[in-house]
């Protein structure tokens, strides 16, 4: 009788536990629609958000428009471009290689650069390249409205074969810089014999289960595809604007922003009015939150990678709080890996992550590994703060339980 006792108030306790996290769960996903819905209604460019606990998604739901045109609904399947999150893409196509023998990390750049006239070439290595430690500045010609709005990955980086300075010695600082990924793209090229596009899909996409995720080119039909927005009354955002901007190249910009289709009150702001749309390796990929569910699982069972080249490139490998050069995700207790973000607030649980932002995109993909979570938010917009949100969800996913 003792032990049917027992078992009977065990079973209770249980069933109380599990309900007691139901409702916690279910408080949560209210709080969770509650706060998109304010901030993204239904008649107005919004956001994906998912949540990710394990395996199992426990949130997954659309806010607003993804094409004011159509009057296309966003949801879990709507393509965003993820902007700069497509760097731990190319980060880990480049360990893939790595793993092969086919590369080293620590190869210096001259080594598939010998057209690059520097003798500092022969000190930055692709390890470099990978986390924004290179010393190579940016000197993309600025000055020229098509080249920004249309450059390839090609294009970009040919300044670099007549460059004749550093900003610092490499390895010793952190500046974040897009054209040291479209070497990494040529790289690829140089050292497969295939195009990026067929490298990445083959052995990237293709094996993650990311069947539909594609880089952007302007003549492709990408499915289920969001355009992005800033309010008529807009003006560039702070991180879209060149300070080093000629006042011929900001009139230029102005002309162009001006000209970009309006709907309502919102603007069209992406391919042909904001820059480097057309580059693949530093920003290129279009996918959706239910493909990059893909993608984290890839990469939590070693699909893409071995698991000691995914622990690599989620190691810090240089301070990027208190940069000199970069103000890019420049945090307290920030630093970047190779295509990731780490920060290990002593306050706060380990996240590793990226952000993404080119004209009306802004995307974040949080991966907090002690919780075995995902958080994804993309979004068509950028009129809201990106780390007030993400902070507010990361609350409701503690008084959920998802996040320790």
């Amino acid at each position: 009788m003792k032990k049917i006792a027992f078992l009977t108030i065990l079973t209770a306790f249980i069933m109380t536990a599990c309900c007691n996290q139901s409702q916690k769960e279910k408080a949560a996903i209210a709080k969770l629609d509650a706060m998109f819905q304010e901030l993204y209604p239904a008649d107005e460019p919004g956001a994906a958000v998912l949540i990710l606990k394990g395996d199992e998604i426990v949130y997954d739901k659309g806010f607003g428009i993804a094409d004011l045109e159509t009057g296309a609904k966003i949801d879990g399947n709507t393509f965003f471009n993820i902007a700069s999150v497509s760097k731990q893409f190319t980060a880990v196509a480049m360990l893939q290689l790595a793993e092969q023998g086919k590369i080293s990390l620590q190869d210096p750049v001259k080594k598939y650069f010998p057209e690059f006239q520097a003798d500092f070439f022969n000190d930055i290595t692709i390890a470099h390249l990978l986390s924004h430690t290179s010393g190579i500045g940016d000197y993309r010609p600025r000055e020229d409205r098509n080249f920004v709005l249309y450059a390839t990955d090609e294009q970009c980086y040919k300044y670099m074969e007549t460059l004749d300075k550093l900003h610092f010695t490499p390895g010793t600082e952190y500046q974040y810089m897009n054209p040291t990924f479209q070497l990494c793209y040529i790289i690829i090229q140089r050292v497969t014999g295939q195009s990026f596009e067929q490298y990445m899909k083959e052995n990237i996409f293709t094996p993650a289960g990311m069947d539909q995720t594609v880089y952007f080119s302007p003549d492709k039909n990408i499915p289920n595809m969001s355009h992005a927005y800033i309010p008529v009354e807009e003006k560039e955002s702070a991180s879209n604007t060149d300070s080093d901007r000629t006042p011929e190249a900001q009139a230029a910009a102005k002309k162009q922003q001006e000209s970009a289709p309006v709907i309502g009150n919102w603007k069209e702001y992406d391919y042909g009015q904001e820059t480097f749309f057309a580059t693949k390796a530093d920003g290129g990929i279009y996918t959706s939150t239910h493909q990059f569910v893909q993608w984290e699982k890839a990469l939590r069972n070693a699909v893409v990678a071995s698991a000691e080249s995914i622990k690599n490139a989620h190691t810090p490998k240089i301070q990027v709080s208190g940069s000199k050069f970069s103000s890019y995700q420049n945090r307290p207790h920030t630093h970047y890996g190779y295509g990731w973000f780490i920060e290990n607030d002593p306050d706060f649980t380990e996240r590793i992550y990226h952000t993404g932002d080119n004209g009306g995109y802004q995307i974040y993909a949080g991966r907090y590994p002690a919780s075995d979570l995902l958080i994804l938010i993309f979004a068509n917009r950028t009129d809201y703060d990106r780390w007030t949100n993400v902070q507010k969800v990361d609350a409701i996913a503690k008084e959920a339980g998802w996040l320790k």
